[in-house]
């Protein structure tokens, strides 16, 4: 069943029209079925805005998936089972999306979450404690709700973002050795030469390279009309010229105010009460490509208020788009120097005792198959939105989650979006949830790319539950392959019922676009760079059994590709042996496929997939000639099938010796 929303003007008075029946195309072929449904031990804690992660995190073939409301929980994907849980204690809550990376470049995975305590948290993948975290960046009474991890600085290994809901000194990037980076955290208040900011309430960091200078970017919007933007030094990233100087230098971000109107942008100040603007505490910001024409662009979705009345009255959500230079964006065909003002869009609530808060993170995909992206998001008004570059939302977009008939309000989370028959048209996922004390439960829903219902079900949700009295839940869903079929699977966590899985029957060709909360495990609200079908390689890894070797030590390369989705049956590796090293006679084996050495190359082909996890091991010894410290470097050149070039580098120090820095205590 589809839904068309039909809006009449009559008389000056906006009439919508609920038709149901209308469909857009044939109905597809998929099915949603409950696969497992899992809680902590002792019991379903509450649920809040982490969205799961679902990656094979100690690479044994199985594809884990990660959630917690309070306690982090590792599940096997095909089965169910809890593999592990780590207590984070009673005020703890998860707001973050789960992240896993691999933080030190070693071919391992790492588990980071951030927590309600404050408490920064890195685990291995059977759930301990990584040595030096976690770390408490602001101390007791502050919450961590945004973070992310990235190569800020371009040196190989991962930096993690976290930015506090205190009103200063709220952002910090630490090492993945749990060391404060120099420069950090910022800001101070210091609003003459830097700029203002203030706490940070959802995932409020955006990482990315926006200036193409092979360096990241930290994009922080927060509880004021000014967005901070940082190097990843913490020096400000400067704004345009047009918007004045400072010290001799161009304006940092942090001190152009953003307006709904450009020309207020540029005098500076609003006149409150006719000139609104938007506060961004809740702002998730994105960083995508929207036209396709090589330049990344930030959109943030504001809240816009009236700062005339005390309180400030709320108006409505509405997307700006920015350029790096924090200029508003605009091509030769759309001009977003004038944001949309969306109609009907006022708060039904943003009484948390009465509705958890909407949170707006704006999902950017193409939706249509044109090349350009659209930007989807939920807003405080019961819908989702999608506006097209043209500034207008098409088809039955925005799609109404709330229903007045039903004497309740309803929210919904931030979407995921795929293209499930692989018919260059998008599907987009989401859930929603129900208000405190309406003791009814919230929805999966499946809605076509031009905003149609095509399935909604109802989520498990504990009607027994004197703290929410209804159901639903508040963050992104996962969409991936977590089991031994063919078919995708789609992971919620739940307000009040745990961790829910369910089999997505007829996705097998699916495309993802947007797999996950805040476009991937990293979090960093980057839009994917590459939308895959049929699978992925990217946990795949190599590694080497002797880091420091002696001249002439045989040495063990193990390279392992791992697949979570259906069967990649096309791909090809090649390994280059570098000069100073000789493969030992008959070392070279593989799991399955066909293997050999050309020349002095290694070679295989085959096919990887879920239950076809492949390992490729060789052994080579190095020259016994070498006397001084040379590094032997070789790069596994790893070919999908589908057109992605995977590198794995493994490398070790012949005659190489160990440094051992002075501890300093003070």
């Amino acid at each position: 069943m589809k839904l068309l929303r039909l809006t009449l003007i009559l008389a000056g008075t906006v009439l919508s029209l609920i038709l149901i029946g209308v469909t857009s195309k044939a109905s597809p072929n998929y099915t949603l079925t409950q696969k497992w449904q899992r809680c902590p031990t002792w019991w379903c804690e509450t649920g809040w805005y982490a969205s799961p992660a679902v990656v094979d995190v100690d690479k044994d073939g199985q594809v884990e998936a990660l959630w917690g409301g309070y306690t982090l929980m590792a599940v096997n994907g095909s089965s169910g089972t809890i593999k592990w849980n780590r207590p984070q204690g009673s005020s703890s809550r998860l707001w973050p999306g789960i992240v896993v990376a691999d933080l030190d470049h070693n071919g391992t995975l790492e588990i980071v979450t951030a927590s309600g305590n404050g408490m920064l948290s890195v685990y291995t993948a059977s759930g301990d404690p990584v040595s030096g975290w976690p770390v408490n960046p602001t101390g007791s009474g502050n919450e961590l709700r945004s973070l992310a991890v990235a190569d800020i600085d371009n040196n190989s290994d991962l930096e993690i973002v976290v930015c506090s809901t205190r009103p200063d000194n709220q952002w910090f990037v630490y090492e993945h050795n749990g060391a404060l980076r120099a420069g950090w955290p910022k800001m101070s208040g210091d609003g003459d030469i830097n700029g203002w900011a203030a706490g940070c309430f959802n995932e409020n960091v955006g990482v990315a390279d926006i200036d193409n200078d092979g360096r990241g970017e930290i994009i922080g919007p927060n509880d004021m009309h000014y967005a901070a933007a940082f190097n990843d030094d913490g020096s400000p990233v400067r704004a345009n010229t047009i918007y004045g100087q400072v010290g001799g230098q161009n304006k940092p971000w942090a001190r152009v105010g953003l307006h709904v109107d450009h020309a207020v942008d540029l005098r500076g100040y609003a006149h409150c009460g006719t000139e609104h603007r938007p506060n961004m505490m809740s702002s998730a910001p994105t960083i995508a490509d929207v036209n396709g024409d090589g330049s990344k662009e930030i959109i943030i979705v504001g809240n816009v208020h009236n700062c005339g009345t005390t309180p400030y009255t709320d108006l409505y959500e509405t997307p700006f788009i920015l350029n790096a230079d924090r200029t508003r964006w605009k091509d030769a065909s759309n001009d977003w120097t004038i944001v949309p003002l969306p109609a009907g869009a006022a708060p039904l609530s943003e009484d948390y005792g009465l509705i958890e808060n909407s949170m707006p993170n704006p999902v950017v995909v193409d939706l249509d198959g044109d090349g350009r992206k659209e930007i989807l998001y939920s807003s405080y008004d019961g819908r989702v939105h999608a506006y097209w570059l043209d500034k207008t939302e098409h088809g039955s977009w925005p799609f109404e989650v709330y229903n007045p008939a039903e004497g309740f309000y309803r929210f919904a989370s931030e979407p995921i979006v795929a293209d499930l028959e692989n018919d260059g048209k998008a599907e987009v996922i989401f859930a929603s949830w129900t208000q405190h004390g309406s003791y009814q439960p919230g929805k999966l829903y499946i809605v076509s790319w031009d905003g149609n219902l095509i399935q909604a079900l109802d989520l498990p949700w504990n009607s027994s539950d004197t703290n929410w009295r209804g159901g639903g839940s508040l963050a992104a869903p996962t969409i991936a392959n977590i089991d031994a079929d063919p078919d995708m699977e789609i992971v919620v966590g739940t307000v009040n019922k745990g961790l829910v899985a369910y089999d997505l029957g007829g996705s097998s060709g699916a495309r993802i676009l947007w797999g996950t909360g805040r476009g991937s495990f990293q979090r960093t609200g980057l839009a994917p760079a590459v939308i895959y079908n049929n699978g992925s390689l990217d946990n795949s890894y190599k590694i080497v059994n002797d880091p420091r070797p002696a001249p002439g030590t045989p040495l063990t390369y193990t390279i392992v590709l791992t697949n979570p989705g259906p069967l990649l049956s096309a791909v090809r590796l090649t390994d280059t042996l570098p000069n100073n090293a000789y493969l030992v006679n008959g070392s070279l084996a593989a799991s399955s496929g066909t293997w050999g050495l050309s020349g002095n190359v290694v070679t295989w082909t085959g096919a990887v997939s879920l239950t076809r996890r492949v390992t490729l091991t060789y052994v080579m010894t190095t020259s016994h000639e070498i006397t001084l410290p040379t590094a032997i470097l070789n790069t596994a050149l790893i070919h999908d099938g589908l057109g992605n070039l995977h590198t794995r580098i493994a490398g070790a120090i012949v005659n190489g010796y160990g440094t051992y820095l002075p501890i300093a205590r003070k």
